[in-house]
């Protein structure tokens, strides 16, 4: 009898009843059916035909309309006191939206007798009726304008975002300089989504590892670390967004380079380039947004400008290398006709050349027909190897030869040479074993190389070669004490047609160098400081069997 009592309260001060004649009210409620609702039951759904209203007694029940491609919007959140379904009961349509119970809903169910007689015998019914009616029809009117004002709101930034991606594709499309594009989709980046500064790493596949360059000073330097070390790593390795609000609350964040910078690092995005193939080419790690922390909207301008950055780079590269193609091709047709050209006078120099190293009794005589032999030879292979290395062909004579019968030889010609270019050579040789490479070939990579030292020490200077044996390795190492080179430069010296702080030669040297190196399965290594010299060792495997 007191659930009764306490249901019957309930219902009394339901906004429909609101000054209806108590013993009319309990007329109808014998004739209520009281229904119990899960959390999460479907009461009833869109476009079901309805044949009553319902009290809601105890609970919340949300109503809510399903859009096209998924989604929905929330008409109204009922409590106790509250009623709905009452719009089937008056025009005979079907039902206009969903309705789900939030946690456990106690309803009582009116059907359609009850509410027509209510209707016919109560003004004071029919008047809450209108009155809620008509509140419920504004509130709606407010909802669909504020839904319109959202979905408005957000196309707008759609279309700001997609603004800023075409001129931020127009401004990386500007320049087919690598380095320059480089800084140029940094800082498109960066200026988009408000970040004050970061760093833009690229891919290095063969050495596994994330590569860039900073400014330190006036020049820049090269940063490289492991792909999967912190948080630029770990992008690179899994492909996933890393988006920081607090960095130092972060246990991958390592604090110890704002400590040696005196950056304060608050929020960091971190995300993988992806080229249209979904390939990762590279990592974003943007710091600080200007305001607060970087969001959603920031992630997916980031992954977007990402694909256009990728295109970017590769069209870049490719219009590098169809230039360098062509200028090879040119150097090559070049070398070609000198080739022709040249022949048959330096052919006719050479026998002459024979027939007096032959005939003469004078022995400083023969020795000057033999170096002039030896000149006519070196300058032709030269030039062939420029034609080769244009086209792209090699051929090497490999021989298994005492190193330090064949090096001591190579090392006192080039010595000879370095003297007229008041080049002085110190030798170490520390290695006293066999090694196959091919001779002439050689040479040209000492005598490029020695040619470099001397360049950078113009008023002449020391030339050490150090030659030993690491690990299963022939190290030869060329230290100099000249000018050296900042670490922009070094970075491109294998570069075709790149030269530093001269004004003669082809720009070819150290490409040939690389070339011949690789053709022996060999590696070089390269440092350089400014004002301070350079050190370059090859690495020549001794895979004599």
């Amino acid at each position: 009898m007191g659930k009764i009592s306490i249901i019957m309260k309930r219902i009394e001060s339901n906004a429909l009843f609101h000054n209806v004649e108590p013993q009319l009210i309990r007329k109808i409620s014998d004739f209520l059916q009281e229904n119990i609702f899960s959390d999460g039951k479907i009461i009833f759904k869109d476009e079901q035909k309805g044949d009553c209203l319902y009290l809601v007694i105890q609970g919340t029940v949300k109503i809510y309309k399903q859009i096209r491609g998924g989604g929905e919007i929330v008409l109204g959140i009922l409590h106790e006191g509250d009623f709905f379904g009452e719009l089937d009961l008056i025009d005979h349509r079907q039902r206009s939206a969903n309705a789900v119970a939030v946690g456990k809903c106690v309803l009582a169910r009116m059907g359609r007798r009850e509410f027509n007689e209510l209707k016919k015998k109560s003004s004071a019914f029919v008047m809450n009726l209108l009155t809620m009616i008509s509140l419920r029809l504004r509130s709606n009117n407010l909802t669909y304008v504020h839904h319109q004002e959202t979905n408005l709101l957000a196309l707008r930034q759609q279309l700001e975002k997609t603004e800023q991606l075409v001129e931020a594709s127009k401004i990386i499309n500007s320049s087919l300089d690598v380095d320059m594009l480089l800084d140029l989709i940094f800082q498109t980046a960066a200026k988009t989504v408000g970040a004050d500064r970061g760093t833009l790493y690229l891919v290095d596949e063969v050495r596994k590892e994330l590569w860039s360059k900073v400014q330190k000073g006036s020049s820049k330097i090269e940063i490289r670390l492991p792909i999967g070390s912190g948080i630029a790593g770990a992008v690179a390795a899994t492909g996933d967004t890393i988006n920081i609000p607090d960095a130092y609350k972060d246990p991958r964040f390592n604090s110890k380079i704002d400590q040696q910078t005196g950056y304060h690092t608050k929020s960091t995005l971190c995300m993988p380039m992806k080229n249209r193939d979904g390939k990762i080419i590279g990592v974003f790690q943007l710091l600080n947004k200007s305001k607060e922390y970087f969001t959603k909207q920031d992630e997916a301008f980031i992954e977007a400008f990402s694909v256009h950055a990728a295109i970017a780079l590769e069209n870049a590269r490719l219009a590098q290398k169809m230039v360098q193609e062509e200028r090879l091709s040119a150097v090559g047709r070049m070398a070609s006709t000198i080739i022709h050209d040249i022949k048959n006078p330096m052919g006719t120099l050479r026998v002459s050349a024979q027939v007096i190293q032959k005939r003469s009794k004078d022995e400083e005589s023969k020795q000057l027909a033999v170096e002039m032999i030896q000149q006519i030879d070196r300058f032709t292979a030269m030039t062939q190897e420029i034609l080769d290395y244009a086209r792209g062909t090699s051929s090497l004579n490999l021989q298994e030869v005492d190193f330090k019968d064949v090096g001591g030889t190579l090392l006192m010609i080039l010595e000879r040479d370095m003297e007229r270019r008041k080049l002085q050579v110190e030798k170490k040789i520390m290695f006293n074993g066999k090694v196959v490479f091919d001779p002439d070939k050689m040479f040209r990579v000492f005598y490029n190389i020695a040619g470099n030292a001397a360049d950078a020490m113009p008023n002449g200077g020391k030339l050490t070669v150090n030659i030993f044996k690491e690990k299963e390795f022939l190290a030869i190492e060329f230290i100099d004490r000249g000018c050296g080179m900042p670490e922009e430069i070094r970075a491109r010296i294998f570069e075709p047609f790149f030269t530093f702080g001269k004004k003669h030669g082809t720009g070819l040297g150290m490409s040939i160098v690389k070339k011949i190196i690789d053709d022996h399965h060999g590696k070089i290594q390269i440092d350089s400081k400014e004002n301070k010299g350079t050190t370059i060792r090859l690495y020549l495997p001794l895979n004599v069997k």
